[in-house]
């Protein structure tokens, strides 16, 4: 690994793949309008698979730890957060409220592996907090109470999917995704025929258009595929610190598109509720690494003294 600061390329492919990930909330917004979640979920993990499947080489960990991962990830991460989205809150909100799966991960390690929450961390954990509670007092037609919930949920799943890939020590991430999305495709197939129907699936598909297919194909392709292996390529060559900061910017590429292209409002509370999520984020994310730096730094010329 690389240690000091990004060349311009890394940081450019670093921002792209944060661009992606952010600004595909509006893309999965698109497609919602289009084709039920659950549906669109299926797809999304049937694309993630095949045909990568047959170039990407799954990683030496145990079936079971893939099914765990793909039946949290794509039935519940992206189950959830579909669900949610359809009608019950803003692309720019669900950008912002799913990345509390940093908080839900950190409460997991200690109730499994007996980590301890440090002083940094309660003070990232209350400003994210005060931001949620912010949302939840003006929650109105465009974000419901349900909404926020489910979302709230997807971000556990998407916690629990961490701890299950983190048991599979530094592993293949871009092989990890693709062979775990099979698992994936049984729970929300089922849930999409159950749920949704066929009278609902059947229209949904004759009426999808070249755009929404390629809604669709940029959710395999684009966010899983071309995200997942570039991340990974960046934190095979540079520290996790130096990389991991970067995912911050998710949300605010997701607000910010949300506020362009579907003229998603950003009242004053809502700045706010994003300033205290991200301010717990960063800390969460930044804080150690600005104590090393800050310890390693050499101590300026002392004043002299003068008598008087």
């Amino acid at each position: 690994m690389t240690p000091g600061p990004l060349p311009p390329a890394h940081a450019l492919l670093a921002l792209a793949v944060v661009a992606v990930w952010g600004t595909n909330f509006v893309v999965m917004k698109f497609a919602l309008d289009h084709l039920p979640p659950l549906l669109l979920a299926t797809l999304r993990f049937a694309f993630a698979w095949l045909p990568a499947a047959l170039f990407v080489r799954r990683p030496p960990v145990p079936w079971r730890q893939l099914a765990a991962y793909g039946v949290l990830i794509g039935g519940g991460q992206f189950g959830l957060l579909y669900w949610a989205m359809r009608s019950d809150i803003s692309p720019g909100l669900a950008s912002l409220v799913v990345q509390t799966q940093a908080f839900f991960t950190i409460g997991l390690a200690m109730l499994l592996d007996g980590e301890r929450l440090r002083r940094f961390q309660w003070v990232a954990l209350a400003l994210a907090l005060g931001g949620l509670a912010l949302i939840a007092w003006h929650v109105d037609a465009t974000t419901t109470p349900l909404g926020l919930a489910l979302v709230l949920a997807a971000a556990l799943c998407w916690a629990c999917g961490n701890m299950v890939a983190r048991a599979g020590g530094p592993v293949d991430m871009l092989g990890y995704v693709v062979w775990s999305s099979v698992f994936a495709l049984p729970p929300l197939a089922l849930a999409s025929w159950w749920v949704e129907g066929p009278a609902v699936i059947a229209p949904a598909l004759a009426a999808a258009d070249a755009t929404v297919w390629a809604a669709v194909l940029w959710q395999s392709v684009g966010n899983t595929l071309f995200g997942y292996a570039a991340w990974g390529w960046l934190l095979a060559r540079h520290p996790a610190s130096t990389i991991a900061p970067m995912s911050l910017g998710v949300p605010v590429f997701g607000i910010a598109a949300s506020a362009l292209v579907l003229a998603e409002p950003l009242p004053p509370w809502k700045l706010a509720a994003a300033a205290l999520v991200l301010a717990g984020l960063a800390i969460n994310v930044g804080w150690p690494r600005w104590r090393a730096a800050a310890r390693q730094r050499p101590p300026g010329p002392r004043a002299p003294r003068t008598r008087g």
